[in-house]
């Protein structure tokens, strides 16, 4: 994958998790929710079906794995999921991306989307390293 960058605005919300055999894989930085984000390492791909249909299938098990991850984390740290949210917007960042958010029904959101919502809960260094320690 050759030439794959993520781009920069990843960085100001997210950290990097892992690399999977398809998805750079980032933890969004928002201990209200947890919350993975999902890159195919595909150059150029801003929509699904600039994937090939291999890459699709191994994108879909790599989203079910995460959503396995997200539900971990919450329990981890105390806040048990009671749905999975996985959305491809790209509105704000069009590199192709998938978000895996964990939702409960307390969560000072619900039912409301949290993307763009104000009110964002950086992890405690200890804690966000804790989250990192899940992925390898």
């Amino acid at each position: 994958m050759t030439g794959f960058a993520v781009d920069p605005a990843f960085a100001a919300g997210s950290v990097f998790a892992v690399d999977w055999p398809l998805c750079h894989l980032r933890l969004q930085d928002d201990a209200r929710f947890p919350w993975l984000i999902l890159i195919p390492r595909v150059v150029g791909a801003t929509e699904l079906e600039h994937l090939s249909p291999d890459q699709r299938a191994i994108l879909m098990e790599e989203t079910v794995r995460a959503g396995t991850l997200v539900r971990a984390l919450g329990t981890a740290v105390g806040q048990p999921v009671d749905k999975l949210n996985v959305a491809a917007l790209g509105n704000v960042t069009a590199q192709l991306h998938l978000h895996v958010v964990g939702r409960r029904h307390d969560d000072n959101l619900w039912p409301d989307p949290v993307w763009g919502r104000p009110g964002v809960e950086r992890y405690a260094p200890e804690r966000l390293a804790q989250a990192l320690a899940m992925f390898t």
